[in-house]
């Protein structure tokens, strides 16, 4: 089933079984410091190198508040992976373009304890739907690095393809790494 609000605020909704794909909003600072704190060594080869304060309340509120201006500025669109249990997890569609391009890119992190259970692969699915239908946007692009073949199987399972390898394309991890590009023609 299928739950949609209206793109008003920040997006939309999407609810399949007990996931929840929901907008990102000032609240969730506390939830998400626990989530960060208890993933911070399964996301840290995968994430830029994080300071001891982005893992606190108060780091996070500011990462939401930064997030939520970019939102306002029609750039970024922030959401929360959830469960009953809370925030497993997140799914950004940042540096978006409009005009003759319609493009963004996306980003998504899922709790170590929430692997290999299709949780990626239904929150990109949601976000596709929502980029599409009530963003309007003609295409997705993606970037894993080279060594993360669980990431690049959900984007492709998410209808996304490879077209190309950026050398030294983010540091991530305290280095400079190579990625693998993906995009998604969404119309």
């Amino acid at each position: 089933m299928i739950l949609t609000r209206s793109l008003n605020r920040a997006s939309t909704e999407k609810a399949y079984g007990q996931l929840l794909v929901r907008p990102l909003e000032h609240s969730d600072a506390a939830a998400l410091a626990v989530a960060y704190r208890r993933n911070r060594e399964h996301l840290a080869p995968w994430e830029p190198t994080r300071v001891d304060e982005f893992f606190t309340t108060t780091g996070q509120a500011a990462v939401i508040r930064a997030k939520l201006n970019l939102y306002d500025q029609g750039s970024e669109v922030p959401w929360v992976v959830t469960t009953p249990e809370g925030i497993i997890g997140m799914i950004v569609l940042s540096g978006i373009v409009r005009g003759p391009f319609l493009n963004a890119n996306l980003g998504y992190w899922v709790d170590a304890a929430w692997t290999r259970k299709g949780i990626a692969s239904g929150a990109v699915a949601a976000v596709v739907n929502m980029a599409t239908n009530e963003l309007g946007l003609h295409r997705l692009q993606a970037a894993t690095l080279a060594h993360n073949t669980g990431s690049q199987a959900v984007l492709e399972r998410s209808g996304f393809k490879r077209i190309g390898m950026a050398p030294s394309y983010l540091q991530i991890a305290g280095e400079w790494q190579d990625h693998v590009l993906f995009q998604r023609i969404l119309f």
